[in-house]
């Protein structure tokens, strides 16, 4: 499985879909499957608060991807990846999961935090359901030390999708190349890298 995280505005959608559509593979974006189930993420916010989101979003995160080895490019949510230990009974066994798998990608608009801050609060600020400005640089200052911190490859989006996409695809191939040259493996577990 292969895991697309990063700040809200990154491009994960985006790149995912594409990303998706041209390796032949199913695309999940957690925040639509959230949508699906619980409505609107912003009212659910408003009616619950965050902590229950976020233990909704690992509680569904967990019902999608109980089973290893699925083919699937996914999206996480924005806040995923920096959720408290303690908001669901598995999620700190599914974070360290997808922060050491090999098939796990750090999307950022840049590297650089005044330049992702800035990029991120402007790719928000386009979107319907914005925060003011202001917060919209908090958050990404807040979460941009997790994002980084992650041991998983990063790749930066502040450029044409089909850049980001093409170095995506450059990394999937060479994750696919370990896993064919692995001792015992099947060519089915090769292609859907099992345990990623």
């Amino acid at each position: 499985m292969i895991h697309l995280v990063g700040p809200g505005g990154a491009g994960k959608t985006t790149a995912g879909a594409v990303l998706a559509k041209r390796l032949g593979f199913p695309f999940v974006d957690l925040d639509a499957e959230f949508v699906a189930c619980s409505g609107d993420i912003s009212a659910y916010l408003d009616t619950h608060g965050y902590e229950a989101y976020a233990a909704r979003n690992v509680s569904l995160y967990s019902a999608l991807f109980g089973e290893p080895g699925r083919p699937d490019v996914v999206t996480l949510s924005s806040g995923f990846m920096t959720y408290r230990d303690d908001v669901h009974a598995g999620y700190a066994r599914w974070r360290q999961r997808i922060a050491s798998s090999n098939s796990t990608f750090v999307l950022l608009p840049s590297l650089d935090l005044e330049n992702c801050v800035a990029e991120t609060a402007r790719r928000q600020l386009l979107r319907p359901f914005a925060r003011e400005a202001e917060r919209e640089e908090q958050v990404i200052r807040t979460r941009f030390a997790t994002y980084a911190g992650l041991p998983a490859r990063k790749v930066e989006t502040m450029r044409p999708v089909d850049a980001v996409v093409a170095e995506l695809l450059t990394l999937v191939t060479a994750i696919k190349a370990l896993h064919l040259a692995a001792p015992g493996a099947t060519p089915l577990q090769s292609a859907i890298w099992p345990n990623a």
